[in-house]
């Protein structure tokens, strides 16, 4: 029976025999500095691919600079991005999104737990277990099944409140939010401006794409209270 997966020749991955295995792994020293690795269902799903500067990088950087605005004036929360990983042990799910976000009283109220690290120093947390609040999802070249298919499924199953999901690559910039329906999520409300709502968040948000000086992509968000 094999006991590892060498990928690429650069990366080396375990065989796991659960989500908690799995999970065991991520909170060791052995889990790789770079790349993304997520575990849904007991599949294992690898991306150690450069991000994409003007397609995924700063359109990241505008939706965090944006988001984090919202979260300091109000003191609502935690706004984490790249490596943190989330597991939900219900919907047998563990992975790094691009944004996330958790309520401090989704904390308080154990909704969401912090995992501390193994060594159990101070404030050195390595994980959330439970769903959070938020989850936001830019489409790569190496994710345009797992972002639009099977990571909105596995979020859903698990309870997380709003899934947002962009794609900069193509001729057509695409952004929407979604909220769990009775089935899997569903478009959130969109107004006559093309505003979409955040039931999390409680504001409305527009998110457009241009050409700036330089000739490259560039973001704008846009956003107003309810």
């Amino acid at each position: 029976m094999a006991t590892s997966i060498l990928f690429e020749e650069r990366l080396e991955i375990p065989y796991f025999a659960s989500l908690d295995e799995f999970r065991a792994w991520a909170r060791s020293d052995d889990f790789p500095e770079t790349g993304r690795i997520d575990y849904l269902r007991g599949r294992i799903e690898v991306d150690i691919s450069p991000e994409a500067l003007f397609t995924h990088g700063t359109l990241k950087t505008r939706l965090i600079s944006a988001l984090d605005q919202l979260v300091e004036q109000a003191d609502s929360g935690e706004l984490l991005s790249d490596r943190t990983l989330v597991s939900c042990p219900e919907a047998d799910v563990s992975c790094e999104p691009d944004i996330v976000f958790v309520f401090h009283a989704s904390l308080e109220t154990g909704r969401v737990r912090l995992v501390p690290k193994a060594s159990g120093e101070d404030d050195r947390f390595v994980e959330l277990e439970g769903p959070p609040d938020l989850i936001v999802e830019i489409v790569s070249d190496r994710s345009v099944k797992k972002d639009p298919q099977r990571l909105p499924e596995a979020y859903w199953r698990a309870g997380v409140r709003e899934f947002w999901l962009a794609d900069a690559r193509g001729e057509e910039f695409f952004f929407r939010i979604h909220r769990p329906g009775p089935a899997g999520y569903e478009h959130a409300p969109i107004d006559a401006e093309g505003f979409q709502h955040s039931a999390v968040l409680k504001h409305w948000f527009h998110v457009t794409r241009y050409r700036h000086r330089t000739g490259r992509w560039a973001y704008r968000v846009e956003k107003k209270p309810e």
